[in-house]
């Protein structure tokens, strides 16, 4: 297997995930925004010249999404996933998904405003915004949360999703100061070796 992988994006979550599930994979490094993803050969691989991607024996597969539901009905034997008739299956449906729709959304106009615009183009309000939102999203991680370490039972692809998502927030400023579930557990998932890993790779 082959990571498209910009640091500091959503294809940390595709590294991390083959690090949990001890996958062998070679990674192919961009810097976010850079030219190269851009070339024919790149758009190819991924239509609008971004990361991640995988490239699977003649299979080629994006959305960071998308790859952790490949790589664990493929690869996971079991791993990283509540069976369809778990108790815990609900949730992990409802939580692998919840940071593409809900919180991601606010990350990306944060990103954009104070990252990717010139100063001069840049608005304040629409990061006060979507910072304020940011932090609604993140109070029913917190509920959920209460006497949970993980969002579905043990850890598994729904933490990779959503978990990211949860420390890319607090990163960029959302408000989790009241929010001690969510603060616990960002600090679990920071310390696992698979994601240090993951954030390692540059």
């Amino acid at each position: 297997m082959k990571v498209h992988h910009a640091p500091n994006s959503r294809s940390v979550r595709a590294l991390w995930l083959l690090n949990e599930l001890e996958l062998p994979y070679d990674v192919e490094i961009y810097p976010l925004g850079d030219k190269s993803m851009r070339t024919p050969e790149y758009l190819k691989i991924h239509p609008l010249g971004r990361v991640p991607a995988l490239e699977d024996n003649g299979v080629t597969i994006f959305e960071s999404g998308a790859i952790t539901q490949y790589v664990l009905s493929k690869y996971g034997n079991g791993r990283l996933t509540p069976t369809a008739d778990s108790s815990e299956y609900p949730a992990y449906l409802q939580w692998l998904h919840y940071a593409e729709g809900m919180i991601m959304p606010q990350v990306n106009i944060i990103v954009v405003e104070t990252i990717f615009l010139p100063e001069e183009r840049r608005n304040q309000t629409n990061v006060d915004r979507a910072t304020k939102l940011l932090s609604r999203m993140l109070t029913a991680i917190d509920l959920h949360m209460e006497n949970r370490e993980f969002l579905a039972g043990e850890f598994s692809g729904a933490d990779i999703m959503t978990g990211h998502a949860c420390i890319v927030s607090g990163r960029l400023g959302a408000d989790i100061s009241d929010k001690n579930n969510v603060k616990a557990y960002i600090d679990r998932l920071e310390k696992r070796p698979a994601l240090k890993k993951a954030w390692a790779t540059k």
